[in-house]
């Protein structure tokens, strides 16, 4: 099997699993209970609180444990909605925003919130400049993706914070989730920032929204008034505790390998090339060394999916939360690109454990599928 749908989900860490066992079966107390094994499931909440706070370089108490990336984007949307209400009513975002965060801001515009969505150019990027001019006494929000999770545009956020930090009752979000791991990101200067499990080898279900000291949020989930009075409901420790291992694991690998995986992208990209069927929507310059994103036009990208698939090399289309509603790519229809282009997209994304051989065999497949379906389809 050559797996190259990393973007989609992660395959779990053996030690992470390992982990997640151990606690469920020796530590499975409530840890709001008092008796000692709720204090023993506290401790190890406590302690993964700290330690992905260290890997983060935030406060521990900045850190809200979620069910993930879509979780995490709402809370950080709805809730600073909900908390600046009566102080402003305008939003800002971009058209390549994932799902999560789409939506939100959508169900926030029929509640009468004011959105402004900015248009990206022809390489899927925004600039601070637009941002600058969007922006109002009464923008209370600005919600823009770290890494696009289809092609791997990064976005500048760094000059973006600047922007922002110049209108005081404006909260940045940076949805950080594609980027965790394989693109650094400083979060100083950010209030709000969403990362999710499974997207590091940890676990479906667990996720992180960094909320800074300060920044007011409005709960959308009311009961026992967990995670700091932010998120209600019993948390998943041993989830928690297997996504802080993941965590610190790839952030290790990260260290080590990034320039590795870096490598393998600018080789996937020049054999790409050498395909004369094969059209790259991935930009090359400040693009994330994970994600490369191509279409072949005419092919049914459905189709070159299931033929890979049948020789075991599984790659996606479009974001996986929207594969199966067969629309041309949201994304690349924002860059301008032909709705051919954006219907027929592929998506490779690697991991630090994908390889050159593996690369080669999906190249020499990939062109071998793209000749056969041609054929077939003349």
């Amino acid at each position: 099997m050559i797996y190259l749908d990393n973007s989609a989900t992660t395959k779990p860490f053996k030690e992470v699993l390992d982990s997640y066992i151990t606690v469920s079966t020796k530590y499975f107390g409530n840890p709001s209970s008092l008796h000692s094994l709720g204090g023993e499931a506290e401790k190890l909440l406590h302690h993964s609180r700290e330690v992905i706070a260290s890997l983060l370089k935030v406060e521990h108490r900045e850190i809200i444990f979620t069910s993930g990336g879509t979780e995490s984007n709402n809370l950080a949307i709805k809730g600073t909605a909900l908390s600046k209400k009566h102080h402003g009513k305008h939003i800002i975002t971009t058209s390549v925003e994932h799902p999560s965060v789409t939506n939100a801001v959508e169900d926030l515009r029929k509640e009468g919130f004011e959105v402004t969505v900015l248009q990206v150019d022809e390489e899927g990027r925004i600039s601070p400049e637009q941002v600058e001019e969007a922006m109002k006494n009464e923008t209370i929000l600005v919600s823009i993706i770290h890494v696009n999770n289809e092609t791997g545009v990064i976005q500048p956020i760094e000059k973006i914070k600047k922007v922002v930090k110049n209108y005081p009752l404006a909260s940045l979000h940076v949805d950080h989730v594609q980027g965790i791991g394989k693109v650094p990101l400083n979060l100083e200067g950010i209030d709000l920032c969403s990362i999710s499990s499974h997207k590091f080898h940890g676990l479906k279900g667990n996720g992180v929204l960094v909320v800074k000291q300060g920044v007011k949020l409005h709960p959308l989930l009311s009961g026992g008034d967990q995670e700091w009075t932010l998120r209600s409901g019993t948390e998943n420790v041993a989830g928690i505790v297997a996504m802080t291992k993941a965590l610190r694991m790839t952030m290790e690998l990260s260290e080590k390998q990034l320039d590795t995986i870096q490598s393998l992208k600018d080789q996937l990209f020049h054999k790409l090339n050498e395909i004369k069927d094969v059209a790259i929507n991935t930009p090359f310059h400040d693009s994330a060394p994970h994600i490369v994103n191509f279409s072949v036009p005419k092919v049914k990208s459905e189709v070159l999916v299931h033929a890979l698939g049948e020789k075991g090399i599984f790659v996606s289309t479009t974001s996986a939360c929207s594969s199966k509603r067969k629309a041309p790519s949201k994304t690349l229809s924002a860059m301008g690109l032909s709705k051919d282009r954006s219907e027929t997209a592929i998506r490779i994304s690697m991991d630090f454990a994908t390889t050159k051989e593996e690369l080669d065999l999906f190249l020499k497949e990939l062109t071998n599928a793209i000749s056969t379906i041609k054929r077939v389809t003349r």
